[in-house]
């Protein structure tokens, strides 16, 4: 069965009171070393008895975490007034953790928190502070929308002018193509007899004209037939 549960009340019995201290305050010291090797975290207990006796426990030296603790504390009253330069640097803490509080404050009160603590005037200046800040924004967001289309202009340009500079050169290589096909057209024509005058020397090439065949066989045509009609007159005159 576990234990029941101990009522929290000053323990009337002396020696009951003092064994218990003396059992609570091993245990506790014992849970602030573990905190302090598991967790590496720095632990200072101090711990005084009903009869004025001490008892501490500091990791890794109570001495500077108590320092330690002095200086986040933000309350320069402790510190020896003929101490200034401690003293300035507390206020300056002082002041820097005032102005970090503040700015946290604005920043709830910006984003729609904590709105409940602020009176009509105070809400209307933040009402204020939000449509400047809006405003502001947009002006931002237009010049950069601006800047944006201007960089798009310039691009859009300089590749029209590209553009035009390949259009330009691919017109004068087909002027180029076009004079070249031309004066081998012109290198072509075929003036000889049997072949119309468009003939070029590639359609020409295949045929083989050696003597000029042509007159030659009508010249012999021409020949055959005189002699038959020499030869008709001969048989008539003989008759």
């Amino acid at each position: 069965m576990g234990r029941g549960k101990v009522e929290l009340k000053r323990i009337e019995n002396k020696i009951n009171r003092q064994v218990t201290f003396s059992k609570r305050r091993n245990g506790i010291m014992k849970k602030a070393y573990e905190l302090s090797v598991l967790c590496d975290a720095e632990v200072a207990l101090i711990i005084f008895s009903s009869r004025g006796k001490l008892f501490e426990f500091g990791s890794p030296d109570i001495a500077k975490t108590l320092e330690r603790y002095q200086r986040c504390t933000f309350t320069p009253r402790t510190i020896d007034p003929t101490d200034h330069e401690t003293l300035n640097w507390y206020q300056e803490l002082s002041k820097l953790k005032a102005k970090y509080e503040s700015l946290q404050r604005s920043q709830r009160h910006l984003l729609g928190e904590d709105l409940d603590t602020l009176s009509l005037k105070e809400l209307q200046q933040l009402e204020r502070q939000l449509e400047s800040s809006l405003s502001q924004a947009r002006q931002k967001r237009t010049k950069i929308m601006f800047e944006q289309m201007e960089e798009l202009k310039k691009k859009e340009r300089h590749l029209g002018d590209i553009n035009k500079q390949l259009r330009h050169k691919l017109g004068a290589d087909g002027a180029s193509m076009r004079a070249i096909h031309g004066s081998w057209r012109s290198d072509g024509v075929v003036a000889t007899d049997g072949f119309p005058a468009h003939t070029t020397a590639m359609e020409a090439e295949p045929t083989l004209q050696i003597g000029r065949y042509h007159q030659y066989a009508a010249s012999e045509a021409n020949m055959l037939r005189n002699r038959a009609a020499g030869n008709n007159f001969m048989s008539g005159w003989a008759v």
